[in-house]
């Protein structure tokens, strides 16, 4: 079983920056593939980025590329998301996702074996 929570979201004013941080519990965190996605109110769960289990690998979704930037510590059993030039469309609940079958970064939610309870980030313009 694989336990994950997020922590980090709040509010910020468009232009700032939050970083987004997801504990992993379980002794093989540092096999697993992680990623973040987010959901927006009325619209569907997205992918966001994520890396692989050795940081080797990065997949980001084309809206976040340039701003967005995930990372992992290992030793820590956390993953990160480093967010910068924040826009007000930003605004959602932002889950950390594990894939523990796959060396490749997927975008595709129905991959991913456990999830957080999400943590939401509102942007004011």
């Amino acid at each position: 079983q694989v336990q994950l929570v997020e922590s980090g979201g709040g509010l910020v004013q468009a232009g700032g920056s939050l970083r987004l941080s997801c504990a992993a519990s379980g002794r093989t965190f540092s096999s697993y593939t992680m990623a973040w996605f987010r959901q927006a109110p009325g619209k569907e769960r997205e992918f966001v980025g994520g890396i692989s289990w050795r940081g080797f690998r990065t997949n980001y979704a084309d809206s976040v590329k340039g701003r967005f930037t995930v990372s992992r510590d290992n030793a820590k059993n956390t993953v990160y998301l480093q967010m910068n030039s924040l826009k007000p469309e930003d605004t959602a609940v932002y889950y950390c996702a594990a894939d523990l079958s796959s060396i490749w970064v997927r975008s595709q939610e129905e991959v991913y074996d456990y999830w957080g309870q999400g943590t939401q980030v509102t942007v004011s313009s």
